[in-house]
């Protein structure tokens, strides 16, 4: 018994002894690695300003902390302190041509409000060497880029700098960070990123877009209206290569198994490649003549729902290709960072499937009801149009989540980056309320201040068309106040204009020193003194009664989000020149109201100033004209619907006397407003205006019935 019991102290003491052991190790272990991991990186590399060059083991350390780079320990904020500003890195004619796509990308930098071309003022540094297509294999591939890097005087390890990828790794491998360049502390902006190599918070992922991809503007979602039935002809669709064996091939091979011929359409092709036919396997001749039998567009355009299956890397064109149809994406591509997934809840448009479950993909698609159907196809066409759709899109909302990330930077609620019209088009420093954005019924007060552009400088008598407006508007119960922006350099007398009711202020503002002040765009700045979310732009020769005021007003409250107004234009495509047309023409239709006699949201002057493209401003300064048109421009791009003209009148502006001379009437002021469109359209990338139809009138307009049965009874008696 004695000796029992001294076997189990022995056998307890040798266990507590291994087991010390053990943990002490573990424990050892486990503050080495958290001492690794709780250790920042160094903003400076001390030793590579010493010795001038960093070592071939620096170098490996290096890219090992990079890993944990967060924009506190990698980005020097200081260099974005005045401004959000981009600099391209100008062209080496050294260097080769880059790709159409990368070629693309720099062109809507440099074209853009965000670019400057002084580096100390960038916050952010882009390269002129493309990174896009880091496959070894390919033509696009940029040589010895590691070395070109080196000898940039501002890399400085990558600091403060964006590098956009499409593709890294090649054949067979793929690998996710073959890059073949050491991007230093460099924020990538890369396709097909997985969670797993995402530095959080400080990498962006971008689509996989292809090299036609639209430079701008884009083409639009190809769900026009809410049609019915929801389900279409086929539940479920994918039409596509497979790879017989590597990466990607597991998923794709297996897809045969779930193709029924009826509603779900699955199939693939073994067709690509130089040698296929002799790494064919045995199913290869019967896929192929299945996938014969469908054409791509048609199962797009017919097919609830469409699989998106990881290609050799996470992400494939196919993405943004069903997007865009309305198709709902089911994606089966484990662990893929989806696109800017920072800011876009992609719950609300796409469903999730494992490539390890992909026999359940038909049960799960079939158990989707028909209003989360509706909501993710409706909620796809938000998102293709709003950041998708053109290269232009794709960076700019790059950009913006990196702005995001600055100190002292407004961050915007998911609410606005996930519904229309989105981020891109809603500037934080206007307001933090979303309530205060003219993209909301109620996004409107009781009252509104007139803006009166005077840039001939007409004389304020009592006869004078412009005291006979001041007058007019003055006599509105809704208007607040009346500034007059004079762009002539000599000042009316304060006592020549006419007296003004007690609720109503009257301004006058002379171009002073601000550029903007200074140009013809000043009638659209926005001024400080403008506190009312509706604004009435007028010219100095409008002609409007109070009642065309009052009534215009109403009409302007229902649609806060549109421009309303009297005069109306229409634009057309002239096949003959091959390019847009303008025309005053009275049809009945129109695509453009003037805003010498309109109504409009102040968050527009806004985007008007701020937002707009630097050269359309230089566009409408050289000409000194055509900012009215730019307006509905930016109005329709935003809002995608066209502005609202109200009543019959056709004339808004006082006749000139016999022999006057008045720009309408200059055929070569004519010409002018044609060339701004196509400018325009061009800066665009597209045609933003839209045609409409409709007119708004009183009711009772008309109506042969009593005047004073009628509210605003003075609109019928002007003249059209």
């Amino acid at each position: 018994m004695p000796i029992m019991q001294a076997k189990k102290r022995y056998l307890l003491l040798f266990c507590a002894f291994l087991a010390s052991v053990y943990f002490g190790c573990y424990r050892k272990k486990s503050e080495e690695v958290l001492s690794e991991v709780c250790t920042l990186p160094e903003f400076i590399n001390v030793g590579a300003i010493r010795t001038g060059s960093v070592g071939r083991r620096k170098e490996r350390s290096t890219i090992e902390n990079t890993q944990l780079c967060r924009m506190e320990t990698c980005f020097d904020f200081t260099k974005c302190k005045n401004d959000f500003k981009v600099y391209v890195y100008p062209s080496d004619e050294n260097d080769s041509e880059p790709s159409q796509s990368y070629q693309k990308l720099l062109n809507v930098l440099r074209e853009s409000r965000y670019y400057t071309s002084d580096p100390t003022e960038a916050c952010l540094f882009v390269l002129s060497l493309d990174t896009l297509d880091r496959d070894r294999l390919s033509a696009d591939y940029v040589r010895n880029l590691q070395l070109r890097i080196q000898k940039l005087p501002l890399w400085n390890n990558g600091v403060n700098h964006l590098i956009f990828n499409l593709y890294s790794g090649t054949w067979p491998n793929y690998t996710e960070n073959g890059l073949d360049f050491d991007y230093g502390k460099a924020i990538l902006a890369k396709a097909s990123m997985s969670e797993q190599h995402l530095r959080h918070g400080f990498d962006i992922s971008i689509p996989l877009f292809h090299k036609t991809h639209p430079e701008k503007g884009g083409n639009p979602g190809f769900v026009l209206s809410n049609n019915f039935p929801l389900n279409k002809n086929y539940l479920l669709a994918f039409k596509g290569k497979r790879y017989v064996h590597g990466i990607g091939s597991d998923t794709r091979n297996s897809l045969y198994h779930l193709h029924n011929e009826q509603d779900i359409i699955l199939v693939t092709t073994c067709k690509h490649g130089k040698n296929w036919k002799e790494m064919k396997d045995e199913r290869c001749d019967e896929d192929n003549k299945e996938y014969d039998r469908y054409d791509y567009e048609v199962l797009l355009q017919n097919s609830t729902f469409c699989l998106v299956p990881r290609g050799r890397r996470l992400g494939s064109f196919r993405f943004l290709e069903v997007l865009q149809a309305g198709c709902i994406p089911v994606l089966l591509s484990n662990g893929w960072a989806l696109p800017f997934a920072q800011v876009i809840d992609w719950s609300k448009s796409v469903l999730w499937a494992d490539e390890r479950l992909l026999l359940q993909v038909p049960n799960v698609v079939r158990s989707i009801s028909a209003t989360r159907i509706l909501e993710l196809r409706q909620q796809s066409q938000v998102l293709w149009e709003r950041y998708f759709s053109s290269i232009e899109k794709i960076v700019f909302t790059t950009l913006e989540i990196i702005r995001e990330r600055l100190p002292q930077q407004w961050i915007r609620e998911g609410l606005i980056w996930n519904n229309s019209p989105g981020a891109l088009v809603t500037l934080p420093n206007y307001s933090d309320s979303y309530a205060d954005f003219p993209f909301h019924a109620q996004s409107y007060s009781d009252r509104f201040t007139a803006v009166v552009y005077c840039q001939i400088g007409s004389p304020v008598v009592p006869s004078s068309p412009l005291y006979r407006l001041v007058s007019n508007v003055a006599r509105s119960k809704y208007v607040s106040r009346i500034i007059i922006v004079w762009s002539n350099e000599h000042l009316p007398m304060k006592n020549r204009w006419p007296a003004m009711p007690a609720h109503v202020t009257l301004k006058i503002l002379q171009a002073g020193s601000d550029p903007i002040k200074t140009s013809i765009s000043q009638r659209f700045y926005p001024h400080p003194l403008i506190n009312t979310t509706g604004v009435l732009s007028l010219d100095e020769d409008s002609l409007l009664t109070t009642d065309e005021v009052d009534f215009a007003f109403q009409v302007w409250k229902q649609f806060p989000d549109r421009i309303v107004g009297y005069p109306a234009r229409s634009h057309y495509w002239d096949d003959a020149k091959g390019s847009w047309g303008y025309t005053s023409k009275w049809t009945n239709d129109y695509s453009i109201v003037l805003t010498g006699a309109a109504f409009y949201h102040r968050y527009y002057n806004v985007l008007y100033t701020e937002w707009l493209s630097p050269l359309l401003h230089k566009t409408v300064e050289q000409s000194q004209n055509c900012e009215d048109i730019l307006m509905n421009f930016l109005v329709s791009h935003v809002t995608r619907r066209a502005p609202i003209k109200v009543t019959q009148r056709k004339q808004y502006k006082e006749q000139p006397l016999a022999g006057g001379w008045s720009p309408w009437n200059d055929p070569d002021h004519f010409i002018q407003r044609q060339t701004c469109l196509n400018t325009f359209a061009a800066v665009f990338g597209y045609m933003p205006l839209l045609r409409s139809n409709l007119r708004l009138d009183p009711v009772l307009f008309k109506d042969p019935v009593s005047n004073k049965r009628k509210k605003y009874r003075q609109i019928e008696l002007v003249g059209s």
